[in-house]
């Protein structure tokens, strides 16, 4: 069976959406860059009616300890997505922090996937997210997605999750096509950059969980 994470969540009414649909797994984004990019005090206040059954995940790309530290407390972590990190400073994470790493890997041709293999020690789960333009300040949350086709046969070096550029219409597409245990949405329910909107989280997960 296939669950969902929704990532990016800033208001409590998507939150709510989100544990209401069924989401395994909610995203709170720690990058200043992001439209998604939360305070420590609204962290605190979205994670406070979390369930212990919904894991809460901190999207970051290559945070410095402090940050971490201040986002795993606020955020009350389980789980942290480390995105442009190298190995060596997943690795020390993982050491000081003690909680489920999930390295996001970048796709865009075959040999993208060559490098979650040297994750196998590091990392708890590969996130194969798509490739950004050249250029792009944000390394996801584009709405853009990879050849699915890329996955077929290939023998996954951990558990994993799917992301870039899924939406309601497509999941039910990339679900059958993968076989992803994992989902991973953010821009595919906003309305705009940042903005979740109720009913399309609603609707994603829903053709989630008719997969």
């Amino acid at each position: 069976m296939t669950t969902a994470k929704i990532c990016g969540l800033s208001t409590p009414e998507t939150v709510a959406a989100a544990l209401t649909g069924g989401a395994s797994h909610v995203g709170f984004v720690f990058f200043p860059p992001s439209p998604r990019h939360l305070s420590f005090d609204r962290a605190r206040t979205l994670a406070e009616p979390v369930p212990e059954h919904v894991g809460k995940v901190g999207v970051f790309v290559d945070p410095d300890d402090s940050l971490l530290a201040e986002a795993i407390g606020a955020g009350r972590l389980d789980v942290l997505q480390l995105h442009k990190t190298p190995p060596e400073r997943i690795a020390a994470i993982r050491a000081r922090h003690g909680l489920d790493i999930w390295a996001a890997i970048a796709v865009r041709t075959r040999a993208d996937l060559d490098v979650a293999a040297r994750h196998r020690e590091l990392a708890d789960r590969i996130l194969y997210d798509a490739k950004t333009p050249e250029g792009a300040t944000l390394p996801g949350g584009m709405g853009v997605r990879f050849d699915w086709t890329l996955l077929d046969g290939y023998r996954h070096p951990l558990p994993w999750a799917l992301s870039g550029g899924l939406d309601a219409g497509n999941v039910h597409d990339a679900i059958r096509q993968t076989r992803a245990p994992i989902v991973d949405v953010s821009s595919g329910v906003e309305s705009a950059p940042g903005v979740k909107d109720v009913s399309r989280i609603a609707a994603f997960l829903a053709a989630v969980a008719k997969a």
